[in-house]
């Protein structure tokens, strides 16, 4: 019992500690929550976890080798990404300083399924730094597990993305009272801007 329930734990432990810090998606997650329409929030916390999942499985499979030894693959998705990062900042920043942009017949526009689907995985699939985190690191360190133990700490890394993704996802919506206002809405977008935007410009550096 010890020796599965404890990798675990160990790799839930892990695996919360890369997925909580802020990043776009969590940012972008976080505002589709806050819309707290469940038609396009589940889909969105779906495609998150299968993501990891995947990401996380091929790094225990080994493939964090091959993504290491292809350099050429990860400059393409890192300029694919930080264009993306600043495109969706500047959409943010346009909607934090112009309120008007955020009103469809006096309540906030909400984002549309098709949007929202293709926002989430162009976040996901176009940062190098989920690589990193999932394929790279989770990888190497499940991997130091015994055999049988490391399919156990992986899969704790990826019950912690399923976890937070989904409290992430569903919880938001207790914060609506709060974006009962458009000024609220704009500090959010202004926040999801900064993030966006710097996010961009570091992974356009190489960084």
């Amino acid at each position: 019992m010890t020796t599965t329930l404890l990798p675990a734990l160990l790799g839930l432990a892990t695996g919360l500690s890369l997925i909580i810090a802020i990043g776009s998606q969590n940012a972008f997650v976080l505002r589709l929550g806050i819309e707290g329409r469940s038609r396009v929030i589940v889909p969105v916390v779906v495609i998150c976890a299968v993501s990891d999942a995947v990401l996380i499985l091929a790094g225990v499979l080994g493939l964090g080798a091959v993504i290491a030894a292809a350099p050429v693959a990860i400059v393409v998705i890192r300029v694919l990404g930080s264009t993306f990062l600043i495109a969706y900042g500047l959409l943010a920043a346009r909607r934090a300083i112009r309120p008007g942009a955020l009103l469809v017949s006096g309540v906030v526009a909400p984002t549309g399924m098709r949007v929202a689907v293709m926002s989430v995985l162009a976040l996901t699939w176009l940062n190098p730094h989920v690589y990193l985190d999932t394929v790279l690191l989770l990888g190497a360190v499940a991997n130091q597990q015994g055999t049988a133990e490391r399919w156990w700490w992986a899969g704790g890394a990826i019950a912690a993305s399923v976890i937070w993704f989904s409290v992430l996802g569903f919880g938001a919506r207790l914060l609506r009272p709060l974006f009962a206002r458009p000024a609220s809405w704009r500090v959010l977008d202004a926040v999801i801007a900064v993030v966006m935007i710097a996010l961009g410009v570091r992974l356009a550096l190489g960084y």
